[in-house]
């Protein structure tokens, strides 16, 4: 199985495959353009960064596990909105999830859409979240967000798949230990049969 050599109407020498940890790549991506940055927005961000310095890449995909109550496990959701889940300035006035002094909305909207793939809106942040609450998100990871505001301020294309790991509850951990390692393969199937 390869990929199609066009993703997005990009080539695929022009694009870079973004994830957190080589668990959720698995042997699936070999030969292609593939950054890890590790966990966490922080690590995210600079590691993001400087790959676009280096590569100026036409297109980012980015792919890996996250938590849904909305979502069951193993689907693989499209996000195309995102929120910076851990942002709590409300004490000062600012609405929950609001960056302060920043010309960014609650919730940033950069990304393609992948046919045939539900939607969902990724909640970002630095916690692994065991006790999801009413939120704007209905996916949660630690890395999306940043990605995407790089993205768009860098104005790079951005396609963000997450494979849907853990229920975000009590067995949260439990479960994306067992099912990080299926993502790679869900990822490549839904890349190489765009149209399914």
């Amino acid at each position: 199985m390869t990929f199609p050599a066009v993703l997005h109407d990009v080539s695929l020498a022009d694009t870079l495959f973004v994830f957190a940890l080589e668990a959720e790549a698995g042997d699936f991506f070999t030969g292609c353009n593939v950054l890890f940055t590790g966990i966490g927005k922080v690590n995210a961000a600079i590691a993001l960064t400087q790959a676009i310095q280096r590569q100026r890449p036409r297109l980012i995909v980015n792919l890996g596990s996250a938590g849904s109550q909305r979502h069951a496990k193993g689907q693989v959701i499209c996000c195309n909105r995102f929120v910076q889940r851990d942002m709590d300035v409300t004490p000062l006035g600012f609405a929950r999830y609001e960056t302060p002094l920043a010309d960014v909305p609650v919730v940033l909207e950069h990304g393609l859409v992948h046919p045939g793939l539900a939607l969902g809106v990724c909640g970002s942040g630095d916690s692994f979240e065991t006790g999801h609450v009413e939120a704007p998100y209905d996916v949660v990871d630690m890395e999306a967000y940043v990605l995407a505001l790089i993205a768009c301020q860098e104005r790079i294309p951005l396609l963000c798949l997450k494979y849907i790991s853990d229920d975000a509850g009590s067995d949260a951990a439990g479960d994306w230990a067992q099912q990080v390692h299926l993502a790679g393969q869900a990822f490549k199937q839904v890349l190489c049969n765009p149209l399914r």
